[in-house]
């Protein structure tokens, strides 16, 4: 192939970022865009070329991708950055007045001043410490410092002197007891793989092979374990259906890339319980025959990002991944991670898939489903880490003393994020089955002197609840009922004092954004919501009737999730309370 690269030459560092992929394949492009942002803080079309050279991607294809992630730069910038999150649980604790800050003291948004820029993020997923800033110095190696709660000053404070190789705070959960997916997180040592087993590590994968793959797919099957990102697909059907296919080699996908704004159970988890999910994962693939597995981890997660590396490296070298796992010949499995860049969309499951190949994170037509044809072209299994982490419970407590947590029709426990105003945010885990009521009276309820407005319950692409529906219990069917979901966890708290407007405004421009652009209805829908809201808040105009037909243009056909749910919350927010009148 000729490449027809542009007459532009790498510089000393950008060679040397570059270096380690002499000879890769084009899946390899994300790394290696990494590598170069990292170390150099941007990447020059030098630096492409040389990209393309080491990996035989046409420079037109590189360029497509580099250009689809907001965390890669193409124009030359400082080389520290400060992401500041305006998303929509960060908006609701001040991040406006930390932008304002740094407006004064440091200028314009996007604008280099003195070695240092800052701009507006999405969410950064630690919303139960908003707001939040991640200060990002490029180098060998690329330092982060997580901000979170972030002030203007503080803000101001590390873009003047870089990023202190703070990772944040560990995570922190409020329950005392009742907890199964979260009773290790901020109790034993998340580096030490010994602390894990002493606490009942590895105790599920040593029963999964004494069991065989089919056994533990039947008992994952008979437990009623459903996805815990949003669609809610029973999980052992998706394990069965790739298990069964005949094409090889088979893979495993964690989608860790949690990027609907007010969600962080994943990361969490990661945090403060990282050898669960390895455990997890093996467990998977184990049933399921495969040999290779990906986390697909969002890349502004530092701390996360730190301690899965330590799990891993750890497990390998004790034996709990590579050849011959736990000395159960012939079965060899290993795990990679690929960073995410800043791409919403990478988050469905078959964007993933490209996002992974080296090509635009741009979600694939189906069918074929994944099962049939996923990464690679081959059967793959994608669970989120939740979902994943249930597993080992299956395994130690057996189907049926998990399926009888919850409701008839939503098995198990179930991780929930709460943020906004709320007197004690984070993650809370609860049976399926709970009142929104009794999870509001967990995390304290509304600051003392407010009263609840609203709650968006699973998040942007989810809906809003009213005061008088705190009764509604928290499973599928409930939720389906309802006529609203329960998404991915979020729930998202509104007290009285909050600006119910900009809050839809920054809901429609945060999927304006994140729209990948490949399908017209979510393409331009997404453009045409943001501005009719724009004139509703402006000039008070009746808008309705224009939302309703670009919403259901935009739910019934779209290609993917993205563009099917943008409307959702905007449209609950005008049925249940009354919105944008």
């Amino acid at each position: 192939m000729d490449l027809k690269l542009l007459d532009a030459v790498a510089s000393r560092e950008e060679k040397a970022a570059v270096a380690a992929f002499a000879g890769g394949g084009r899946d390899q492009l994300l790394p290696a865009l990494h590598a170069v942002n990292d170390r150099v803080g941007w990447i020059s079309q030098g630096a492409l070329n040389l990209i393309c050279e080491a990996l035989h991607v046409p420079p037109a294809d590189a360029y497509g991708v580099a250009s689809f992630y907001s965390l890669f730069a193409l124009a030359e910038r400082p080389e520290r950055v400060v992401h500041v999150c305006t998303d929509l649980a960060c908006r609701l604790k001040g991040a406006d007045t930390v932008c304002d800050v740094l407006t004064e003291h440091v200028g314009a948004a996007g604008k280099a001043r003195g070695g240092v820029t800052w701009q507006h993020s999405p969410c950064l997923g630690v919303c139960e410490r908003a707001p939040a800033a991640l200060t990002f110095q490029a180098g060998d190696p690329a330092t982060t410092e997580l901000l979170a709660p972030a002030t203007g000053a503080s803000a101001v404070l590390a873009a003047g002197r870089g990023p202190s190789a703070s990772e944040g705070a560990p995570p922190v959960i409020h329950q005392q007891s009742g907890l199964r997916l979260l009773r290790r997180v901020g109790v034993v040592d998340p580096s030490s793989l010994d602390d894990y087993r002493a606490t009942g590590g590895y105790a599920a994968l040593r029963n999964a092979l004494r069991m065989g793959p089919a056994a533990v797919i039947r008992e994952v099957t008979d437990s009623g374990l459903m996805g815990r990102g949003g669609a809610a697909f029973p999980t052992g059907r998706k394990w069965s259906a790739t298990a069964g296919q005949p094409a090889t080699p088979h893979y495993l996908v964690c989608n860790a890339d949690e990027s609907e704004p007010g969600t962080f159970k994943d990361r969490v988890l990661i945090e403060g319980d990282p050898f669960a999910l390895v455990e997890s994962m093996t467990i998977a693939a184990y049933a399921i025959g495969a040999s290779r597995g990906f986390v697909y981890l969002r890349g502004e997660y530092p701390r996360a990002l730190r301690l899965l590396r330590n799990a891993l490296a750890v497990c390998r070298e004790r034996g709990f991944l590579g050849v011959d796992i736990m000395g159960h010949e012939g079965f060899s499995f290993d795990i990679e991670i690929r960073r995410g860049a800043g791409a919403y969309i990478c988050g469905e499951e078959t964007a993933i898939f490209n996002s992974i190949e080296g090509f635009r994170g741009e979600p694939r037509t189906k069918p074929p489903f994944p099962v049939e044809k996923g990464l690679f072209g081959k059967p793959t299994v994608v669970n989120n880490v939740e979902t994943l982490v249930n597993v080992p419970l299956i395994l130690t407590e057996g189907a049926a003393a998990y399926r009888s947590i919850g409701t008839e029709g939503s098995a198990g426990p179930k991780l929930f994020c709460l943020s906004g105003n709320v007197e004690r945010p984070g993650v809370y885990e609860v049976p399926f089955g709970t009142t929104l009521r009794s999870l509001l009276e967990l995390a304290g309820g509304v600051p003392e002197g407010r009263t609840l407005r609203a709650i968006l319950l699973g998040g942007a692409a989810g809906g809003f609840l009213r005061p008088d529906e705190l009764d509604l219990p928290l499973s599928m069917e409930d939720a389906r009922a309802a006529k609203t979901t329960l998404g991915s966890g979020v729930v998202l708290v509104l007290d009285d004092l909050a600006d119910l407007g900009g809050f839809l405004l920054r809901i429609a421009e945060f999927f304006r954004d994140e729209s990948c652009g490949q399908c017209v209805p979510c393409r331009i829908g997404t453009v045409r919501q943001e501005e009719a809201i724009k004139r509703v808040l402006s000039a008070g105009s009746d808008e309705r009737p224009l939302l309703r037909e670009v919403g259901g243009v935009m739910r019934d056909s779209s290609i993917c999730g993205l563009g099917q749910t943008a409307w959702n919350a905007i449209e609950s927010a005008i049925d249940r309370l009354g919105a944008l009148q």
